[in-house]
């Protein structure tokens, strides 16, 4: 059975260059909780959990994507919104 997780934080590793890299997102379920990245992306491509955000009432769901160097990263799926719903949360505690 495949996990459901709204992640409501991330941790970049410059807070204000909309280039650099998200390092850790975090959310609540039971608990507070918060992974690197690299989980997220191994939970997502595990088929273990699938991730969401969800801002101004709109939900969207979290997707790997590889940048044209051979990185993999997280995004939102494309849903016609600017700012990127998942590079606009709040900075994880």
């Amino acid at each position: 059975m495949v996990k459901t997780a709204q992640i409501k934080c991330i941790n970049k590793s410059d807070r204000d260059s909309s280039w650099e890299r998200i390092t850790h997102v975090g959310g609540i379920t039971n608990e507070r909780w918060k992974i690197t990245q690299q989980d997220a992306i191994n939970h997502i491509e595990s088929g273990a959990w699938r991730f969401y955000v969800s801002v101004g009432g709109d939900s969207v769901w979290v997707e790997v994507a590889t940048s044209r160097y051979g990185n993999k990263y997280i995004k939102t799926v494309a849903d016609g919104d600017q700012p990127n719903n998942l590079l606009s949360l709040p900075e994880c505690p």
